[in-house]
């Protein structure tokens, strides 16, 4: 069923083209409403009714989902065409933008996944004892809480809730299922007067709970800590943050839903082969430590996974790769925003990246300010890291003239720098940019002032994956240049040879884990397909000879999707029957330093080194002092031996 688009001038403070739009996207656009969420709700009900409506208000989005549920209807879904492009103190046409931010409406993005999580409310409470206690006291009615203590004196009389002493030694885990490990653990024994009495202490108590919450006004128990759902860290001296962690926890019962923000393919990764390792982006990255080795390859824990995809971005094979929502469709809203805004008559647009705090500042400067150029489309992301050289570099191939990021609170700025400097390499030039301001005025005026560049005269739109999409991208942003240079520590590069040191023993060969390192099974040649390197230093770490190197860079020729030769020699012939087999330096070299060895004083076993595998066998075999030859075997006796030893006979 075609979808049908709702709109509303917002009383009259802002101008939409319906015609136009409906036009430029093929969509089936109505004429705009004034007042849709009062006065002319009935249009906004009819359109539920009929099942096929998409509403251009997202800000009475509550109003619209309370009229389906009174219609007993689905919600329609909305989005927001009033702040990303109505109000706006720009004068241009503002038709293109509004086609392209329709036709990325429509875009249909598979569900999302997501497993459950239960929690029972076991609380562990540790830190100061007022405080904790005082939360205990406050928690009891909500949660089955335990507060743990270090000091036995401050263990309380009262027995509605439950206290132990001890020191905190290792958590972990997550909302559900955190594993605490406790030493000097005592319990408290009921009964007797005065004092209540404590067990012995006992080293390395463990126990689980559903929720941590943290007092102490110390180091936090766990990196990026913010991001560990169902760990609740509170200032004990700040009253406030205590209520607000009180009032969090009590909320933390039930059933919830924890989304799977990655997906692994663990015969893609490059992390380790033979126990050396290689690739170890996504560990060094990672906030939360949820990544972690697991033989050859990494695994990611998704209670632990806070879903800031920055794993996905620089994963260089594709084995991690960002799912809610997934990479395509990443690259499909790009290529829909230019091509719909280039086919509606826009020139240059610029895209505009942004995640949930960087859409409220455009609501803000919409409402209060200039809001946003006519050329500027915002892409908003629910994980900006997500958002790396491939994206980058493929909305300048689509169309964009210029890709700019506005960074959150919540953003990795290592791992955003680190990317956009790749993704500056790989076009050439400074169109792609990090725009770190915190006032949406800030923000418009940069924006506004801001030259625009000339976006690419043919644009592409490439399939596949990450990295298939970056090497097109940039071969169309580069049609005569074969080679770009790279930053150190990019996924993408040569491997370089020391033809003096490297013996072609191929343990790199056997090692490479995305097959970019080849042998020649008819002669000593050591091959290499440039497209296929991830640079992920397994080939270097296992040269017993230290002959490779790397030359990080993007071969846009079509060589790299070839195999060259990186070094090869004349194979050595079996001086008994000829067969070729070996490396004819290495037979040479070798029958050389063995020549003056006390084990081979005899030119007999000097030789065998200069033999193929069969015929140093049968050499061997029949030679005296064979170390596998036995005694002479015993005489078959007969019968006529028996009957000569009768005397009957």
């Amino acid at each position: 069923m075609s979808k049908r688009l709702i709109t509303c001038d917002c009383v009259g403070s802002q101008a939409i083209d319906a015609e136009a739009i409906s036009n430029a996207t093929g969509i089936e656009v109505a004429k705009p409403c004034t007042m849709l969420c009062t006065t002319e709700i009935s249009v906004a009900a009819a359109a539920l009714t009929q099942g096929d409506a998409i509403i251009c208000c997202s800000q009475e989005s509550r109003r619209f989902v309370a009229l389906a549920e009174e219609l007993g209807v689905d919600p329609a879904p909305t989005f927001d065409l009033r702040d990303r492009a109505g109000w706006t103190s720009d004068t241009g046409n503002n038709v293109p933008k509004m086609s392209a931010l329709a036709a990325e409406a429509l875009l249909s993005a598979a569900p999302s996944k997501s497993l459950d999580v239960i929690s029972e409310g076991l609380c562990l409470i540790i830190g100061k004892a007022d405080v904790a206690l005082q939360m205990a006291e406050n928690l009891r009615e909500h949660l089955g809480v335990t507060v743990l203590l270090e000091d036995p004196k401050d263990v309380p009389d009262t027995r509605d809730f439950d206290v132990i002493v001890g020191k905190l030694r290792r958590a972990s885990g997550a909302l559900g299922q955190f594993d605490v490990v406790i030493d000097a653990l005592q319990l408290i024994e009921p009964g007797g007067r005065g004092t209540p009495n404590l067990t012995d202490p006992r080293q390395g108590g463990s126990s689980q709970c559903d929720i941590l919450i943290d007092l102490r006004g110390e180091t936090p128990l766990f990196p990026a800590h913010e991001k560990r759902e169902g760990y609740l860290r509170a200032d004990p001296s700040h009253a406030a943050a205590v209520a607000a962690a009180t009032l969090a926890a009590s909320h933390m019962v039930g059933t919830f839903e924890k989304p799977l923000y990655v997906t692994t393919n663990s015969l893609l990764c490059a992390h380790s082969r033979a126990e050396q390792t290689g690739c170890t982006r996504c560990l060094d990255l990672c906030p939360t430590g949820a990544i972690v080795p697991d033989g050859d390859h990494v695994t990611v824990d998704p209670m632990i996974c806070a879903g800031c995809g920055a794993c996905s971005a620089v994963c260089p094979s594709g084995a991690i790769s960002y799912d809610a929502p997934p990479v395509e469709m990443i690259f499909r809203r790009i290529q829909t925003l230019a091509k719909t805004f280039t086919d509606a008559g826009g020139d240059a647009p610029r895209l505009l990246v942004v995640n949930a705090h960087g859409s409220e500042m455009i609501s803000l400067s919409a409402r209060h300010g200039s809001g946003l150029p006519v050329d500027v489309i915002p892409l908003e992301m629910s994980a900006l890291n997500a958002f790396g050289h491939a994206e980058a570099i493929a909305a300048l191939a689509a169309g964009f003239a210029s890709v700019t990021i506005l960074p959150g609170p919540s953003t990795d700025m290592d791992a955003l720098n680190a990317q956009i400097s790749l993704a500056t390499a790989l076009a050439g030039s400074d169109q792609i940019s990090i725009l770190n301001v915190t006032d949406p005025d800030a923000m418009s005026d940069a924006l506004f002032g801001a030259d625009v560049p000339s976006p690419i005269e043919t644009p592409v739109r490439p399939m596949g994956t990450r990295r298939q999409i970056t090497r097109q991208s940039a071969r169309a942003l580069h049609p005569n240049t074969e080679t770009l240079a790279l930053p150190e520590g990019a996924p993408y590069g040569a491997v370089l040879i020391d033809k003096e040191s490297c013996t072609l023993c191929l343990s790199c060969v056997s090692l490479c884990p995305s097959g970019a390192l080849l042998d020649n099974p008819d002669q000593p040649q050591l091959r290499f397909q440039e497209d296929a390197c991830l640079q992920c230093g397994i080939c270097a770490s296992v040269c017993p000879e230290d002959a490779i190197g790397y030359e990080p860079r993007l071969n846009l020729a079509d060589s790299a999707l070839s195999q060259e030769v990186l070094n090869e020699e004349e194979p050595f012939a079996c001086v008994e029957c000829g067969e070729l087999f070996g490396v004819k330096s290495t037979i040479e070299k070798i029958t050389e330093k063995l020549s003056g060895h006390s084990m081979f004083s005899d030119p007999g076993k000097l030789r065998m080194i200069q033999m193929c595998d069969n015929c140093r066998i049968n050499v061997q075999y029949h030679s005296d002092g064979n170390p596998l030859q036995g005694a002479d075997r015993p005489k078959v006796r007969t019968s006529e031996d028996y009957f000569a030893k009768r005397r009957d006979h």
